[in-house]
Order: structure tokens, then sequence, then C-alpha cells
């Protein structure tokens, strides 16, 4: 039997297997934490993380809400860089709640993916 890590690992590669960044459309990753999440835009050919963008220092509200705040930072950082187009990696975690919030607040600050 597997546990819940090793089925994340196995989501991840098979997402992974099918969508990479470019420098025009980067990934954008997700990691969620048990208390903090981070956000990435990738340029896979190169290697190089363009814009990042996490939780830290945001003390108020629910998880979902500081979600919600970093995907509106996150698009405005890729606005000044810009960058308009992503490719969402969920990296394993299932599409609900804080990565949901997050993906949806980054689509109303003008990314789209």
């Amino acid at each position: 039997m597997t546990n819940k890590i090793d089925r994340r690992n196995k989501i991840k590669a098979r997402i992974r297997g099918r969508i990479s960044g470019t420098a025009a459309r980067p990934r954008m990753t997700v990691f969620r934490s048990n208390k903090q999440i981070y956000v990435q835009l990738i340029d896979d050919l190169s290697g190089r993380t363009l814009v990042a963008g996490s939780s830290k220092g945001i003390t108020e509200g629910t998880k979902t809400e500081i979600a919600a705040a970093v995907g509106r930072a996150i698009a405005a950082k890729a606005k000044e860089a810009g960058i308009e187009e992503v490719v969402f990696d969920r990296n394993g975690y299932l599409f609900h709640g804080r990565v949901k919030s997050l993906a949806d607040a980054a689509r109303e600050g003008g990314l789209k993916f």
C-alpha cells in the first residue's frame, strides 16, 4: 500500500511528463506545506526561476485567504516581469482548497492559464 507522499509523487511525475515551461510561457508551480504556500514561475529550458512568491509574512486570514493573497501577489509580480501566460503545475496536489484559491486569485490578477 502506498502512502500519501508516494501517491503525490506519482501524480507529480505524470504531470511533469506532460508540461514544461518556457521563457514566454513559464511553468507556475505550487508547493503547499502545513503552514505556508509557495509559488514559482519557472523557465524549464534554462532552468531558472523567473518570479517567486510565498505566504511568509502574511498572517491575517485563513489559509485559503492567505493563498488567494499569494495568488494576487504572484500575478502582480509576473505582470512587472512582462509575463501574461503561464502553464499551471499543481505539483501533485488536488485542485481544491488552497491550491484552487491561489489559482483563481492569479487568474483574477491577470494571468492566463
